[in-house]
């Protein structure tokens, strides 16, 4: 059973930074792209930033230059440093994971950014 837990959320002032972790637990050897989403109140789930397994980034315009996607040595955590947060990043921010051709969802984590 693959889980995908998600950390790092919650309440920030604009110009600060929060770093989101997703621990991917269960029996696994590797994973392939791993990925953060998200999802404010009355829009669509929108890919904020992912890496392949190469370490090859792709960033949502929105975000290039203050996030950073990373992955774990281990091949089982991802991150998301955020620098310089706004309001509008203000969202439930999803880990999401491919392994072996299918898809995993974490269960989300709250950043809400205050002006």
């Amino acid at each position: 059973q693959v889980q995908l837990v998600e950390s790092g959320g919650g309440l920030v002032q604009a110009g600060g930074s929060l770093r989101l972790s997703c621990v991917v637990s269960g029996s696994i050897f590797t994973t392939d792209t791993m990925a953060w989403y998200r999802q404010a109140p009355g829009k669509q789930r929108e890919l904020v930033a992912s890496i392949t397994a190469d370490g090859i980034t792709n960033y949502a315009d929105s975000v290039k230059g203050r996030f950073t996607i990373s992955r774990g040595n281990a091949e089982k955590t991802v991150y998301l440093q955020m620098n310089s947060l706004k309001p509008e990043d203000t969202a439930v921010y999803y880990c999401n994971v491919w392994i072996v051709g299918f898809e995993y969802w974490g269960q989300g984590t709250q950043v809400t950014v205050s002006s």
